[in-house]
């Protein structure tokens, strides 16, 4: 730990830990992705990542999440699902998805008691043109503020990196500024938070084994939230499409390793290096 908000470093055999439940996550995610199709639950959705999660001997962090001392109550989960106008935490139940519907599938797990938390936007058929380009922006932005993840640098650097994405697209997207990304591992939310929106050479500075969700939200319309009656589910005030992304990420002597791909991110860092030399 280092600093007033007593931000979480990890040992090189904690970050494997967080390694193998980025690989669980990122399995979940791929399975319910295949899953996705009209006339399916949201509840299937979440049996599936259950099984997954299961299955490679890890738990979920999101099931029970917040529940009381006693065990009762907190989110019902294993994935949050959010459909169309609902930014995050959507919960699983008996909805029933349609064709062009856009999902945000957020999932976390946990192995040996290091947890893991990643989110991907997919589509329920045909999607339409404008929700494609939606999420689009939203990957790419999530992917320019891990970029910018870099030893000695500061978290101000990676809130700037994903700004500026956004502000380069060709239409304008509200950013969700309720709700940021955040540090990971001990505990799924830890510190620091690490907002869409900020300025460079601000805020904590990225050491060696701290480990942040980077979380982009990108809006048709105005960001502006509220939460529903369920306590959980956070929608748009507006009523228009939110689309999110997130990975996890942590900076090394030897750079950025992505612990929620499959590839720890080479592709899409290693593509991104070409095009700025």
């Amino acid at each position: 730990m280092f600093g007033r908000e007593r931000i979480e470093l990890k040992t090189p055999a904690q970050l494997e830990r967080m390694r193998a439940a980025g690989l669980v996550v990122d399995a979940a995610l791929r399975a319910v992705t295949e899953a996705v199709r009209p006339g399916v639950t949201t509840a299937e959705l979440d049996a599936v990542a259950a099984e997954v999660i299961a299955r490679h001997g890890a738990t979920s962090n999101f099931l029970h999440y917040l529940a009381d001392e006693q065990g009762h109550g907190g989110f019902t989960g294993v994935v949050c699902l959010s459909v169309g106008a609902e930014v995050v935490h959507g919960v699983p139940g008996e909805r029933v998805l349609a064709e062009g519907d856009l999902l945000s599938v957020d999932c976390g797990a946990v192995v040996d008691g290091w947890h893991a938390d990643a989110a991907r936007t997919v589509f329920v058929g045909e999607p339409d043109p404008e929700l494609v380009a939606l999420s689009e922006a939203t990957r790419r932005a999530m992917w320019a503020g891990i970029a910018a993840v870099r030893l000695g640098g500061r978290i101000g650097d990676v809130s700037a990196a994903v700004e500026a994405s956004v502000a380069a697209e060709d239409r304008r997207y509200g950013i969700v500024a309720d709700y940021t990304g955040h540090g990971i591992g001990s505990a799924m939310h830890m510190a620091p938070d690490v907002p869409n929106t900020g300025r460079a050479g601000r805020g904590p500075r990225i050491r060696p084994g701290m480990v942040l969700c980077i979380e982009p939200m990108l809006t048709l319309g105005d960001p502006d939230t509220v939460e529903l009656a369920d306590g959980w589910t956070v929608v748009t005030r507006d009523g228009s499409p939110a689309a999110h992304w997130e990975s996890m990420v942590t900076a090394t002597e030897d750079g950025i390793r992505v612990l929620t791909e499959p590839d720890e991110g080479l592709s899409v860092l290693g593509a991104a290096a070409a095009a700025a030399r």
